[in-house]
C-alpha cells in the first residue's frame, strides 16, 4: 500500500462507476458558507480535482511543496486535498479552529508555501485570517479561496475551476501526472502547531482499511461524519474510508441538531461517525432503520463507558464501533460484542487479529502500548523534513490501558517515555 494514493482510488471508482455518489454537502451549507449544497458523483469529483490540480501545477512551486488546507469538512476540503495530491504536492491540514498565532506557528514550522481556504465559515472570515498570516510569514507565496466574496489579492479557486475548462478542452483525456514518490500528508498531533507529523498516502489508506474491517462500509452506502477532516482520526474514518470502500461521504462541519436529524433520516444505508461523547445523547433514542452502524471516535486518553447498561441506555443500532486515535500515530477500531471489541484488544493486544504488515500492537515492559505496520507508519517533521522511520519499527505511545476483569475500562497517560522505552527484544523485530 506504500504507493497507493487517494486520487488513484477516486479515479478508479470514477471509471467503473461514474454515477455513484462520492460527496454530499449538507443542506444547510448556504447558511454558513454562502456556497450551494451540491451532491457530487465520482466522475464529477474526479473532473474538478483534475481542473484544480492543473491550476495548482501552474504555480511556481517545486514538486512536493507543502500546501496548507484550512477548510471545514465540506466537499471543497475533500476536492482540495485530492487536487493538492494530484498536483504532486503535500497537503498540510490546518484546523479552522486555530487562531492567527497558531496558524503562523504551523506554517513557519512546516514551511508552507501556499494555503487553500474559503471566504467565510459562519460569521468568521477565514480568507481574511489567512491573509493576516501571510503578512506575518513571507514564505507563504500563494493564498487561494473558494467564494463567494473572495478578498482582493486572494486567488479565486472557483475561477480557477472555470478557467480550466478551456485548458481541458485543448487536452482531451489529460490527467495529472503521478505525484512524486515520497509525498504524503501533514497533520498535527494533539492539535499542537509545533508537533507536525508526516505520513504517506499509503499509510493513510492502510489506516482506513484497518478501520473498515470493523465498520464494514459497502459501495453505494453513506458515511455521515461529525468529525473534522484535519487529523488521522477524521481522515481514516471519513474521506479515506469512503474512497477505499467506494461509498459516499457527507460531513456536517457546524453541528446543528435539526440539520443532523434531517440528514440522519435520509433513506440511504448510513454509517455514522460521531465523537465518543455523543453516545449518551444517542443512547435510548429511536434511530432510523437505515442506520447500519455508529462509530464512536475517541482520542487517547479516554475512559470507556460502563458496558452494564439498561436497555434504555444502549445504542439501538445494528453495530457499534469504538475508534480510538493515539495522537497521530495510530487509530484502532473494534466492533462491540465481537472478538475485536476494543475493550478486549486493548487488554490483550494479541486479539487484534489483523495482518502484522498492516498494523500490530503490543505492550512494552512498562505497560504502555506500541504500534508498528503500514497503518501507523508516520514520522515527526524536523525543520520541515520527515524523519526516516520505516513501518517495521515499533512506535511507542505514552498510553497504557486500565484493565478490569479482562476488559480495558480506560486508557491513561503513563510517565514520559522515549523510543528507548521499547524493549530491545522487539525494537527491531
Amino acid at each position: 500500500m506504500a504507493r497507493i494514493g487517494l486520487g488513484a482510488l477516486l479515479r478508479m471508482t470514477a471509471r467503473r462507476h461514474p454515477d455513484r455518489v462520492a460527496l454530499i454537502d449538507p443542506a444547510d451549507k448556504p447558511l454558513w458558507s454562502g456556497r450551494p449544497a451540491i451532491t457530487w458523483t465520482y466522475a464529477a469529483a474526479a473532473e474538478i480535482v483534475d481542473r484544480l490540480a492543473r491550476g495548482l501545477r501552474a504555480w511556481r512551486l517545486p514538486p512536493g511543496s507543502r500546501i496548507g488546507l484550512c477548510l471545514p469538512g465540506s466537499a471543497e476540503s475533500a476536492l482540495a486535498l485530492l487536487a493538492v495530491e494530484a498536483a504532486g504536492h503535500t497537503p498540510c491540514l490546518l484546523p479552522v479552529s486555530w487562531d492567527e498565532d497558531s496558524l503562523v506557528a504551523a506554517v513557519q514550522g512546516v514551511g508552507v508555501s501556499a494555503i487553500l481556504t474559503q471566504a467565510r465559515l459562519g460569521t468568521g472570515e477565514l480568507a481574511e485570517r489567512i491573509c493576516a498570516v501571510a503578512v506575518r510569514y513571507f514564505g507563504l507565496r500563494y493564498v487561494a479561496a473558494f467564494g463567494p466574496d473572495v478578498p482582493d489579492g486572494v486567488i479565486n479557486l472557483d475561477g480557477m475551476v472555470l478557467d480550466e475548462r478551456a485548458a481541458a478542452s485543448d487536452e482531451p483525456g489529460a490527467r495529472p501526472s503521478p505525484a512524486p514518490v515520497g509525498t504524503g500528508i501533514v497533520t498535527f498531533a494533539a492539535g499542537d502547531p509545533g508537533r507536525a507529523v508526516h505520513r504517506s498516502f499509503g499509510s493513510l489508506v492502510a489506516a482506513a482499511t484497518a478501520h473498515l474491517v470493523s465498520t464494514r462500509v459497502g459501495p453505494d452506502e453513506r458515511i455521515l461524519s461529525l468529525i473534522g477532516p484535519h487529523d488521522l482520526r477524521g481522515l481514516a474514518t471519513g474521506l479515506t474510508a469512503s474512497l477505499v470502500s467506494g461509498a459516499a461521504l457527507e460531513t456536517l462541519p457546524l453541528f446543528d441538531g435539526a440539520a443532523f436529524a434531517a440528514s440522519l433520516a435520509r433513506e440511504v444505508p448510513t454509517h455514522l461517525v460521531a465523537p465518543g461523547f455523543l453516545e449518551a445523547n444517542l443512547a435510548g433514542r429511536a434511530l432510523p432503520s437505515s442506520l447500519r452502524s455508529v462509530a464512536l471516535a475517541h482520542r487517547a486518553p479516554v475512559r470507556f463507558p460502563n458496558r452494564s447498561r439498561r436497555p434504555d441506555q444502549a445504542l439501538r443500532v445494528e453495530a457499534v464501533i469504538d475508534s480510538l486515535a493515539f495522537d497521530e500515530t495510530a487509530i484502532l477500531s473494534g466492533r462491540r460484542g465481537t472478538a475485536r471489541d476494543l475493550a478486549l484488544v486493548l487488554a490483550s493486544p494479541e486479539r487484534l487479529a489483523l495482518p502484522e504488515s498492516l498494523i500490530a500492537i503490543t505492550r512494552t515492559q512498562e505497560g504502555r502500548l506500541a504500534f508498528r505496520g503500514q497503518a501507523c507508519a508516520c514520522a515527526p517533521l524536523h525543520r520541515g523534513i520527515p524523519a526516516s522511520e520505516p513501518a517495521e519499527i515499533w512506535r511507542p505511545s505514552p498510553y497504557e490501558p486500565v484493565v478490569t476483569a479482562g476488559l480495558a475500562t480506560a486508557l491513561v497517560a503513563g510517565p514520559t517515555h522515549t523510543r528507548d522505552a521499547v524493549p530491545s527484544s522487539f525494537a527491531h523485530a
